[in-house]
Parts: structure tokens; sequence; C-alpha cells
């Protein structure tokens, strides 16, 4: 009796064994999934340089009856850099997104001409400038994977400013003198371009991105302390292209991490049977870990 008890307690624990043995192993963690979906942030630097840019100037003599209607050209250039902040959403391998901008900038530019027949002769000089510019643009891209190419475009604005001066140095019709105006505006206007963005990591991405921008005409009025009768004013059209580099990071920590436990909800038990039982195991991968915050 005794060897048999004993029997049946060693054939029982054989089959438990086997059958714990036979059981699956916990199915590995999904991999992470690349995803251009999150909150990003970033910087960027380059070159910017008018197009289509220039001065118009009109003016009325009454001693020489000289009416003056002239443009000056001159191509304004500078280094322009700032940071970015956006939001973008990956649909399948479309992507859309907004993001803002600003930027300081070294664009400027001085331009002079002598108008021998003004006044008896004069010389003009012209300066525009800007040191702080901005857009909020829309973002539209198509992505393979880590490679993405993007249009985007919106509002762009931007502090600019103009400086005219205007001198007569012959005595012919009227004392020497000089007269200046300075405008300063905030301007609102467009901008549109395109650019392309390589993820070297999940979370760092690198671009190169290209935009023209339009602000429109910056108008002086009369130019003050001119002599009786004697009219004059100016112009600035404010049109630029600019191509930068730069980098951005993007947080997509708490995105992948509902993904994971998504597919670990498919598989949060394993099944195996001993005898005529079913057991029911969590799964090592399918529970939340208490450290798994971003």
């Amino acid at each position: 009796m005794r060897h048999q008890f004993l029997f049946a307690a060693a054939s029982a624990v054989a089959v438990t064994g086997s059958a714990l043995a036979a059981e699956p192993l916990p199915p590995p963690p999904p991999p992470p999934v690349f995803t251009w979906t999150g909150v990003y942030i970033g910087a960027q630097i380059g070159g910017v340089w008018g197009t289509g840019q220039f001065s118009n100037f009109t003016g009325f003599a009454p001693f020489t009856r000289t009416f003056l209607n002239t443009s000056l050209g001159g191509t304004p250039s500078g280094v322009i850099g700032g940071g970015h902040v956006g939001y973008q959403v990956q649909f399948n391998q479309w992507i859309l997104g907004i993001e803002g901008s600003v930027d300081g900038t070294s664009l400027t530019k001085t331009v002079t001409a002598g108008f021998p027949n003004f006044l008896g002769g004069s010389t003009l000089t012209a300066e525009s400038y800007t040191h702080i510019q901005g857009s909020i643009r829309g973002k539209l891209g198509f992505a393979w994977d880590r490679l993405m190419i993007y249009g985007t475009g919106g509002v762009a604005f931007g502090n600019f400013d103009a400086d005219f001066q205007l001198a007569v140095f012959s005595r012919r019709f009227v004392t020497p003198f000089s007269a200046s105006d300075d405008v300063s505006s905030t301007r609102v206007g467009w901008t549109a371009g395109g650019g392309a963005q390589y993820a070297v990591t999940p979370n760092w991405w690198v671009f190169v991105e290209y935009r023209i921008s339009e602000f429109g005409t910056l108008r002086s009025g009369a130019f003050p302390n001119l002599p009786t009768g004697v009219f004059f004013n100016g112009s600035r059209r404010f049109q630029e292209n600019q191509v930068q580099s730069g980098f951005s990071y993007i947080s997509t920590c708490c995105l992948r991490r509902r993904r994971s436990q998504a597919a670990g909800r498919k598989s949060r038990f394993t099944t195996s049977r001993v005898g005529q039982r079913v057991r029911l195991t969590p799964s090592a991968f399918g529970d939340r870990s208490p450290q798994s915050g971003c």
C-alpha cells in the first residue's frame, strides 16, 4: 500500500513537470515602432538674401521744374538663425503638422546714387535692415520610414527698418542741406517652401529647408526739412529667400508606450493544460511596469 502511494505521487509530479516544461514561453516584447508623430523642438541656422528688392523714389524740385522717379537695386544678404517648435501627426506615410519659428538675422543693405539734375546735384543713400522675424506655418509631408520630404507655408512677420537720406551740395539753387527719413514697421506677409528631414535616431532628426517670404512695401512720407516747394519720398520692398539647416528633438515615448501596451494586452495571458485544468499565466510583457513612464 505504501509503495503504491509513493508510486502514484511520483507519477503525478512527473506528469506535472512535463506539462510545465512544455508550457510555451511568453511572446517577446513588440519591437519599437518608429513614428513622426509628436511634439518637437529644435534650432536652425543658414543664409538669407533679398530677391526683387528695390527702393523707389519720387521727387519734385520747383527751381528747375525737375521731376524725379527712379528705382535703386540692391540685394541685401546676411545670416539667419533661431529656434522652432511644432507638432505633427502621421497617417500611414502622410504627415500633417504645424510649426512656429523665430529667427534673428543680420539681413542688411545700403545703396547710394547721385542725381546731377535734381536740385543742381544731389546724393541719395538708402539703407534697409531687419533683426527679428518669424512665422507660423502648416506642414504636409510624405515619409519613407525615416526620410521625409515636405512642403510648408503660412504667415510670416518681422520688424523692418528703412533709412533714407538726401544730401544737396550745390549752391546753384538752394543752400546745401541734408534731409532724412527713418521708417520702422512690423510687417505681416506670407512664406512658402519645402525641405527634407532624416531621423538619425527615433527622437532626433536633421533637416534642410528653403523658403521664400514676401512682406510687402515699406513707404516713407514726404521728407521733412526740405526747402519750400521741394517734395521727396521713398519706399522699399521687402522680399527674401532663406536656406537653413538644423536639428529637432521629438518626444514620442508616450505614444510608443501606448502602442506597446496595446500589443501587450493582446497576449497578456499564456495558457497551458495540466491534466484537465487550464492555467492562465500573466505574461511578463503584458503588464505595465511601474517604471515605464515617459
